[in-house]
């Protein structure tokens, strides 16, 4: 259905579609998690060129009131997830105990030289050997997380077929005999993501994400995997628990 535009009125044809697009919004008829029409769809809509269209969307993201996944569309966002940082932390558990469904997709596994960072995450000499496993991590079908995972190479050498066999890191760590682990610490920074990365994560390059490194350890306190994951930051907040 086209909408008649005010025109000649003093106010910009942008703005109009901006205002009309934000009353559907903030009124419900756009719904959180619904992709708004295309742009040519409301190019067509209003009657004005998808320049005129993609001015008022811009703006409309600005405000926080939509969100563009590359490759995908342009969303209004869903309500900001609690994602809970504790002793026992895992993704899974984590993202079903919301009533949302959980994704683990192995992205790519490796073995590499570990970094320094790494290595002492894992008390490993320099210069040692580890497996990284790239995942990303979605609730329904809205990414959340995309995350590194490493690992002493001699003893977990198969374990990227593992997760993405089952889905799950801790599942596939039952596989090498490793029942139960906990974080022994998170440290928490704010960064703007590789462009790469943003793609993964659906979101602009310039948005920031939350950078979390973690350390896991098995419960005689050997350390099990140094972890660097980066979170959309407007889907979720994190949550510590003591």
């Amino acid at each position: 259905m086209s909408i008649t535009m005010e025109r000649g009125g003093g106010i910009a044809l942008w703005r109009q579609i901006h205002e009309q697009l934000r009353a559907d919004i903030l009124g419900g008829a756009l719904k959180p998690g619904k992709m708004l029409p295309t742009e040519h769809a409301l190019a067509e809509r209003f009657a004005v060129n998808r320049h005129t269209v993609r001015r008022a969307i811009a703006t409309l993201a600005e405000q926080g009131l939509v969100e563009t996944r590359q490759g995908s569309g342009t969303y209004v966002p869903e309500a900001v997830m609690d994602y809970a940082v504790k002793r026992r932390t895992r993704f899974s558990e984590t993202v079903s105990a919301q009533s949302r469904v959980p994704t683990v997709r192995v992205i790519a596994s490796s073995t590499l030289t570990a970094t320094d960072s790494a290595a002492k995450a894992l008390g490993l000499r320099r210069g040692a050997k580890v497996i990284c496993i790239r995942t990303l991590g979605q609730a329904d079908d809205t990414a959340l997380s995309l995350a590194d995972h490493y690992f002493a190479a001699g003893r977990f050498a198969n374990l990227g077929e593992a997760v993405e066999r089952t889905g799950s890191i801790s599942l596939a760590l039952k596989e090498f005999g490793i029942d139960d682990f906990s974080r022994i610490s998170t440290r928490v920074t704010a960064r703007l993501p590789l462009r790469e990365d943003a793609k993964l994560l659906q979101q602009p390059p310039q948005r920031p994400v939350l950078l979390c490194e973690s350390v896991n350890a098995t419960p005689d306190g050997k350390p099990l995997e140094y972890g660097r994951t980066q979170f959309a930051g407007d889907r979720l907040q994190l949550v510590f628990e003591t």
